[in-house]
């Protein structure tokens, strides 16, 4: 998914910030955040999460995906 991410960042720019985390060196921030399976990917606004997915899926459910939220 990292390809998809940074395609993404890039598509995005100014409007959608990428934050990645390594779970297995910051466990605490992804037991605050409820991950619970890799990849999880959430969307957020003001620091609230707004929508969230598990699993790989292709770019364009991806990219369809973050429009459902991005407008």
């Amino acid at each position: 998914m990292r390809p998809a991410l940074e395609k993404l960042e890039k598509e995005y720019a100014g409007r959608v910030t990428v934050k990645k985390v390594d779970v297995d060196k910051d466990q605490q921030l992804a037991m605050q955040s409820n991950v619970m399976g890799i990849p999880t990917f959430i969307l957020s606004n003001d620091n609230k999460e707004v929508s969230r997915r598990s699993g790989g899926m292709p770019y364009e459910d991806f990219k369809s995906w973050v429009d459902s939220v991005v407008k």
